[in-house]
């Protein structure tokens, strides 16, 4: 059995193992088990959202008011005017990370199209938010949609060819499409990006034992 990091992580942070998630390949004989690389959570006060926030994560219930009377005696006096702090970029993006961990793809990537939806309206002055773009490959690979989290993937490592968190993602998309030659090729750009990279190179390796693997029972074939 062989196990593919797969990287949880938003690009330029530090992987933590998490619980290992078994994924079969169609093309390979072997099995493939995929360790996602998290980040540890640290407990951080509620934090009220704004009205805007509110459409990106309407499922997260209300903060608490304590006792009903007094809740309700301080409701009316509260401004109708929205006064709640909008979320930061970050903050977002943890949240729907958080989604992702969760096992919550289907929510995260409802979240992830209405910030896109935001940001079309508003544009960032700052530019792309390279970490949403990272968590929509991962919200669409979670949801089996290989080739739409691929062309993410391929996107981020265009721009961003010296992060090696996207190209270690795409060579496991290509691990779970059968394609081992290109997520070799993947796999030594990550490495191209950040020689120390621990994942890329469990990873690599992982790919060349598969690919010999292969080549094994191609040559088992053609001797029968």
């Amino acid at each position: 059995m062989v196990v593919f990091k797969y990287s949880k992580t938003t690009p330029g942070t530090a992987p933590v193992s998490l619980t290992p998630v078994t994924k079969t390949l169609s093309a390979c004989a072997a099995a493939v088990l995929f360790v996602l690389s998290g980040q540890a959570v640290v407990a951080q006060p509620v934090q009220p959202l704004s009205a805007q926030d509110r459409e990106l994560f309407p499922e997260e219930k209300p903060q608490e008011k304590g006792w009903k009377g007094l809740a309700n005696m301080l409701e009316s006096l509260e401004p109708e005017v929205d006064t709640s702090i909008p979320l930061t970029p970050s903050q977002i993006t943890d949240r729907i990370s958080a989604m992702l961990d969760q096992g919550r793809a289907a929510e995260a990537l409802q979240a992830i199209e209405k910030r896109k939806a935001q940001y079309a309206a508003n544009p960032d002055p700052l530019g792309t938010d390279v970490q949403l773009m990272f968590l929509h490959a991962r919200a669409l690979a979670a949801l089996q949609r290989h080739e739409e989290a691929i062309a993410i993937y391929r996107d981020m490592t265009t721009r961003y060819p010296e992060l090696p968190e996207p190209w270690n993602n795409l060579a496991a998309e290509y691990v779970r499409t059968g394609r081992l030659e290109m997520a070799r090729d993947a796999l030594q750009m990550a490495l191209h990006a950040n020689p120390k990279y621990a994942d890329a190179l469990r990873n690599l390796g992982r790919v060349q034992m598969l690919m010999a693997e292969e080549s094994f029972r191609a040559a088992e074939q053609a001797g029968r």
